[in-house]
């Protein structure tokens, strides 16, 4: 780092060049692969969304009484693909980092603990919404998209990205090989995604598993962002709003004291 960061960090009490750097690195990661890692997600996207609408009916299907399956399934898997891609961008530039031993080229200039920590959750937020917004335009041609609420739509995507990416984040961090990501991905990620309300509403569950759903954050999460197209949740978007920043806020702390310590990244 040079001697004009050095003097502009002791200044500001913020090393911008650094940080800027550290958020163009990781943007500068998705963007030049982007084929796999914004456009392929959201071909899946649509391949699930005409599974559902095809193989299993959805087409003449309706939930909630007067709301279009499809209607009801879009949002769901445009925010599922979103997250996954924010937990994949964060989990994946880490642990390469770690692999690879070019972690030392992060953490050797003088970047603090919340630089760090604001410039790995840049690139994953960044990339979850940029997945969001293709995701949409490819799905738009082919569902009954409505709008309620453009306000509940971007808050519940910045906090969801947000979430997963920290998650991405922590994962990065703890695991020392790739198989722990995967195992991260395949036992926490995937089923919490799964089971929290993306393809049917919580309430076609028994009692049981309905309060279950209701202390997953990712329920919260879907059901908020899908309450934003069509104006229905199963729980209100206030508690939906305030779960997440709870979690959210618990997550930062949590990543802000591995960068601060130095856990697994430093020896």
């Amino acid at each position: 780092m040079s001697e004009q960061s050095l003097t502009q960090k002791k200044i500001t009490g913020i090393n911008k060049i650094g940080l800027y750097t550290l958020i163009k690195k990781e943007t500068g990661r998705f963007l030049k692969v982007y084929t796999q890692t914004l456009l392929a997600p959201s071909i899946t996207t649509l391949l699930f969304y005409t599974v559902f609408a095809l193989a299993f009916g959805g087409v003449n299907r309706q939930i909630g009484g007067n709301i279009s399956y499809l209607a009801f399934l879009a949002p769901g898997l445009i925010i599922m693909s979103m997250v996954q891609n924010s937990f994949a961008n964060a989990s994946s530039s880490l642990i390469i980092s770690k692999i690879q031993g070019n972690i030392v080229d992060v953490l050797m200039p003088p970047l603090s603990a919340g630089e760090l920590l604001t410039g790995y959750m840049a690139g994953a937020i960044l990339r979850g919404l940029a997945v969001g917004v293709i995701t949409f335009a490819v799905l738009f041609p082919f569902a009954p998209f409505t709008f309620h609420s453009s306000l509940m739509i971007i808050v519940f995507a910045l906090l969801g990205t947000y979430m997963l990416g920290a998650l991405g984040v922590f994962a990065g961090i703890w695991a020392d090989r790739f198989d722990h990501i995967s195992a991260f991905t395949n036992f926490f990620i995937t089923p919490m995604t799964f089971l929290s309300g993306t393809f049917y509403k919580i309430d076609m569950l028994p009692d049981m598993w309905q309060n279950i759903a209701r202390f997953n954050p990712f329920f919260y999460m879907i059901d908020g962002f899908r309450y934003g197209f069509i104006g229905q949740s199963d729980a209100s978007p206030v508690i939906g709003i305030s779960v997440l920043l709870l979690v959210n806020i618990s997550l930062t702390l949590q990543i802000y004291n591995m960068f601060k310590t130095g856990y697994k990244i430093r020896p």
